[in-house]
């Protein structure tokens, strides 16, 4: 199984990914546009995060956006409810080897 190591700037948030991204998601809601995020979309099971951040829950409350408390890198996002079997990674915090060559698919985040 493949395995992907990436980190916030720091080091303090460690992501392990499990999978391989084959496209980067990029969203133009405000908070994406803020962080930069470039999102990869994947279970939870396929991804171990090691090292504490702090939680941002945005207005819809659908979602925690997860950063480091040191160097301030967003780092992935986890859904408020429990059912909902889908997290993003933001393939920022890995080897640019890992997503610049990666097809790019733009979500219109800002109209929901």
């Amino acid at each position: 199984m493949n395995k992907l190591r990436g980190s916030c700037h720091c080091g303090r948030i460690q992501i392990i990914l499990r999978d391989t991204p084959v496209e980067a998601s990029e969203c133009n809601c405000s908070i994406c546009r803020r962080t930069a995020g470039l999102w990869h979309y994947c279970s939870p099971d396929l991804v171990s995060v090691e090292g504490s951040g702090v939680a941002y829950r945005q207005g819809d409350c659908a979602l925690d956006l997860w950063h480091c408390v040191a160097c301030g890198c967003t780092t992935h996002w986890t859904p408020t409810d429990p059912c909902y079997l889908r997290m993003g990674v933001n393939l920022r915090m890995f080897d640019p080897e890992v997503w610049s060559g990666l097809p790019r698919r733009m979500v219109d985040g800002a109209s929901y």
